[in-house]
């Protein structure tokens, strides 16, 4: 369980290097959306390898299915929600955030760590972390980081208080890192095997309703070649 909290904690201090790195050294919109759509198919790898594979393993595809779909429909409820509220817009690299609300803001950044990091105390309850989304989530984090710290920089929020949300974010999705370790274990039959759909489908719909737009807002038609890059680089680390 220690061993699930540090690697949480480790994979989402990114986000607190990536505010350091938009409030020191001013990262590109074009640096930012790279390594979004790179992160993204990184992750889409690790879904794909790692969590629905395990899932059928003991569970129907109807099953599967439907727990994946249940799981991308309470993530997008509740992106929805904390949008409707000020938090829509949480992402921005120009300062769109300042016509937000600052506790949907830090709200909806704690919604986006929470599956990656669920999904991440799984790969160190089956005897080790999982280089591949190790990776993933970290390349997600860190452009994560820099482009919203980018934004809350010129809407006009102080370094302090952006590394305070962000390490308010780290320690939630610690947490939740160790109760992926607690409840998503496949040999658990419906429970572990349902949970980890759920958790896959709660981490695609994060993917698709937050790090993808913003990359092609950029990056345009190259934001897939990307994405194919990053789901080719997830392979050859899940062989590690």
């Amino acid at each position: 369980m220690a061993a699930a909290f540090f690697w949480g904690a480790i994979s989402s201090a990114a986000l607190l290097l990536g505010a350091w790195i938009a409030y020191r050294m001013t990262p590109s919109r074009v640096v930012i959306a790279v390594v979004m759509a790179l992160g993204s198919g990184v992750l889409l790898g690790s879904v794909s390898f790692e969590l629905i594979d395990d899932a059928l393993n003991t569970r129907s595809v109807a099953w599967v299915g439907l727990a994946v779909l249940v799981g991308g429909a309470v993530f997008a409820l509740g992106d929805w929600l904390l949008s409707r509220r000020g938090g829509g817009e949480r992402k921005d690299p120009d300062g769109a955030q300042a016509e937000g609300s600052p506790l949907a803001i830090v709200l909806g950044s704690v919604l986006d760590g929470i599956p990656e990091s669920f999904v991440l105390g799984l790969t160190v309850l089956q005897g080790g972390v999982s280089v591949s989304l190790l990776a993933g989530v970290v390349l997600s984090n860190l452009p994560e980081g820099m482009s919203s710290s980018s934004g809350l920089r010129a809407a006009g929020w102080a370094q302090r208080r952006v590394m305070l949300m962000w390490t308010v974010v780290v320690i939630v999705s610690a947490l939740s890192s160790v109760t992926g370790y607690v409840l998503l274990d496949p040999a658990g039959g419906l429970t572990g095997s349902l949970v980890e759909a759920f958790a896959a489908g709660a981490l695609l719909a994060m993917l698709a309703d937050t790090l993808l737009p913003e990359a092609y807002e950029v990056e345009g038609v190259l934001t897939g070649l990307l994405v194919v890059v990053g789901f080719a680089v997830s392979l050859a680390l899940s062989a590690i």
